[in-house]
């Protein structure tokens, strides 16, 4: 099928249905008539050919940290699913939670003919606050909330401090926490902030919790409690930062003979796939990772359309939803 046959059965322009694929202004009446043909027809743009005709405007660049990352991937899925819909296709970058990737890929896609970009932050510096403020297309971030800069991010510190009440009620007073790089803000500042305000309320002095530092991995997780376990062989309950970090700090624990959660509870944040498939399954946190890129996406299309030229700066933060299971 051709954008013109696809006019012709519903009895209007090939201009009309040209706009109702790339989400233009266009009156019900037709809207309707055209999405019945398309969905009778099973008709597609071909996005290959529209590469070649050079419709870079049909084009969103999305940067992300770390492509094998379930959360990141469900982030994608939520932003590729609204931009399918309107018509654009997505142009994916990977900078391996390398900033400097992130920078120079913000340059490249401003170079180039691309309606917008969503940037899947961790760690803004400076530098990512000029750039993202001169920045020649509208940009979103998804992940970290940014002065000044539309985005949709998580309430990271209400969901640490839920989980850590969680172990505090479970009778857990033997606390320790491993968290990630405190240049980021969203995973490494504000989760280590609602850990420990929740142990504070609890009694317990912050500044005496055993603290240690993971990369987002699971043998980051298991190193940094072999050497949690080394200083404090007595520990009764484990905060972690993200999932990956609790797998791992689960496979130290058992390696030293714990039982897991006789001995020992442990819980981590992002409801990943892996965590309801190893025993015992993950208690943790479920964040809405595919709403937060569509929401990203929703909200980037908005300023291309220039529906928020003269409003304010939109910033939305998803809530959470704490998933009990066997480990605490």
């Amino acid at each position: 099928m051709t954008i013109k046959e696809i006019a012709q059965r519903a009895g209007v322009s090939s201009a009309a249905v040209s706009r109702y694929l790339n989400g233009g202004s266009l009156s019900q009446q037709k809207r309707e008539a055209i999405r019945a043909v398309v969905e009778e027809t099973g008709y597609r743009p071909d996005v290959a050919a529209q590469m070649l005709r050079g419709k870079g405007a049909d084009h969103i660049g999305v940067i992300v940290p770390k492509i094998s990352s379930d959360a990141v991937g469900r982030v994608t899925a939520g932003v590729t699913q609204v931009l399918e819909e309107r018509g654009y296709l997505c142009l994916l970058a990977n900078t391996d939670n390398d900033p400097d990737k992130e920078l120079a890929y913000l340059r490249l896609f401003q170079s180039r003919p691309v309606a917008g970009v969503i940037l899947m932050a961790t760690i803004l510096t400076p530098q990512h606050e000029e750039m993202l403020r001169t920045c020649s297309v509208p940009v979103v971030v998804a992940g970290q909330q940014f002065k000044g800069v539309p985005c949709v991010y998580h309430d990271d510190r209400n969901a640490a401090r839920e989980l850590t009440e969680l172990l505090l009620r479970r009778g857990r007073r033997r606390l320790a926490y491993i968290g990630v790089t405190e240049r980021d803000v969203a995973v490494g500042q504000r989760r280590r902030q609602g850990a420990l305000a929740a142990m504070e309320e609890a009694g317990l002095d912050p500044a005496a919790v055993p603290c240690a530092v993971s990369p987002f991995t699971v043998e980051g997780g298991r190193k940094a409690m072999e050497e949690l376990l080394g200083a404090h062989p007595d520990l009764d309950g484990v905060m972690c930062a993200t999932d990956q970090i609790a797998l791992g700090a689960m496979e130290a624990l058992r390696a030293a003979g714990r039982r897991l959660p006789e001995d020992v509870s442990v819980a981590g944040i992002d409801d990943s796939w892996a965590g309801v498939h190893v025993t015992p399954r993950l208690t943790t946190a479920h964040f809405y990772y595919e709403q937060c890129g569509a929401e990203a996406a929703q909200m980037l299309l908005s300023l291309v359309d220039g529906q928020q030229e003269d409003t304010p700066v939109r910033q939305t933060m998803l809530g959470y939803t704490v998933v009990q299971r066997d480990s605490v």
